[in-house]
């Protein structure tokens, strides 16, 4: 089979949560132009339909709808919106996270909270949401939780956020287990250091420095670094592909580091 048709996603519905920027932007771009009918799920409307905008000038097919992945009816009024749109979602992409930065000893306790919220609970119960009507409709489909290599190897300051990210990928096995016998892959992509909104702070202090100096390519990630995994784990290319974790950090782990 030639490699355009293993990647291709003509006649896939994917739902990317966290997508009004950073990462979740550009997987939005990745997936339209690969064929998929295009979800749009974040709380900034007008970030989302700039973004239905621009895929659609590229010629594909999106939707904007504005969701807090932390409220289970918000998240379920997207999927509606989503089948009323477009039909079952079949590719999600479990991308909204926060990212604080701070040293654990003065962290408080609703902050921890709300890393665990966003970045953990939510990502469970919008793969739930997504698990169910993929059963229901009996369309099988593919889960891709975005986690981290802070999930493997630890940095100063990035406790919760850390942690969040290794419950993640260790829910992914779980869910790639019980979720087999419907046709649903659950898989995960841990990326590196890029430079994202939520990031940014972190990333141009000393600390970041520090981290890109460490890094065996001694750069962060750039745009596109990430297209080939994501369509890799969304794609019939990892038809038989469950429960794994693929890191994207320029062997920032094998450094010994996060």
């Amino acid at each position: 089979m030639r490699a355009a048709e293993l990647f291709d996603l003509n006649g896939q519905v994917a739902l990317v949560t966290g997508a009004s920027s950073g990462l979740g932007r550009r997987f939005a771009h990745v997936l339209a132009a690969n064929g998929a009918k295009v979800v749009l799920a974040a709380r900034r409307r007008e970030k989302l339909e700039e973004l239905v905008r621009e895929i659609e000038g590229e010629g594909g097919s999106a939707l904007a709808v504005a969701s807090d992945v932390t409220d289970k009816a918000s998240v379920a009024a997207a999927f509606d919106a989503a089948e009323a749109r477009f039909g079952t979602v079949t590719i999600l992409i479990n991308n909204a996270g926060i990212a604080p930065a701070g040293p654990a000893i003065s962290l408080q306790d609703d902050l921890w909270r709300q890393v665990m919220a966003t970045n953990l609970d939510a990502a469970f119960f919008v793969a739930q949401a997504a698990a169910e009507r993929m059963a229901k409709a009996e369309t099988g489909g593919a889960i891709v939780n975005i986690a981290s290599v802070l999930g493997f190897a630890v940095s100063k300051g990035t406790a919760p956020y850390a942690t969040s990210k290794a419950a993640l990928i260790h829910l992914t096995k779980a869910l790639a287990l019980e979720w087999a016998r419907y046709r649903i892959r659950v898989n995960a992509i841990a990326p590196g250091w890029f430079l994202t909104e939520i990031n940014r702070d972190f990333l141009e202090s000393t600390a970041g420095e520090a981290i890109v100096k460490h890094n065996p390519m001694r750069r962060f990630g750039e745009e596109g670094d990430l297209d080939g995994a994501l369509l890799y784990l969304a794609s019939r290319a990892s038809a038989y592909v469950s429960g794994t974790t693929v890191t994207v950090d320029g062997g920032q782990v094998l450094a010994g580091g996060g």
